[in-house]
């Protein structure tokens, strides 16, 4: 485990998933406001593409948005990428036919024993789980949870 913190009683939240909880005008904010009671964890990929959607696909003023997402970090496990978890990424990648960054962000919470990640990426969720290194993680919507 990359981070003692990181367990199992951790949630995985995707970016598109944490983009519509920070977003109360977001079409998909309603399925996630349940999170607000999640023990939530989270990396720097997903902070930095939450950041560009907020921005450039929301149209948030940029301050705006890194103010919230610090608030976030800040009340939020953190987990931080290293070359090991990069390297499980790439496996992760080839193993399920997976992008980079999705690879990378399953990989950050799978190296860190996180049992579950909330989405609504249609391939993650077809999924249904993942398993790297002895490890295992669900993948499921965030009315799931």
């Amino acid at each position: 485990m990359d981070d003692a913190r990181g367990d199992k009683g951790h949630l995985g939240i995707d970016t598109n998933v944490l983009v519509s909880f920070l977003d109360a005008w977001h079409p998909d904010h309603k399925d996630t406001e349940r999170l607000a009671d999640a023990n939530a964890a989270t990396n720097p990929t997903i902070i930095h593409e939450a950041y560009h959607t907020l921005v450039y696909a929301q149209k948030w003023d940029g301050n705006q948005a890194i103010d919230v997402l610090i608030d976030y970090i800040d009340t939020t496990l953190f987990l931080n990428q290293t070359k090991e978890i990069t390297k499980v990424g790439l496996s992760i990648g080839r193993e399920y036919a997976l992008g980079g960054r999705d690879s990378l962000i399953l990989a950050n919470f799978l190296s860190n024993g996180i049992g579950k990640m909330v989405t609504f990426d249609k391939s993650l969720l077809t999924l249904n789980k993942i398993s790297m290194c002895g490890q295992v993680m669900h993948i499921v919507l965030p009315l799931d949870i």
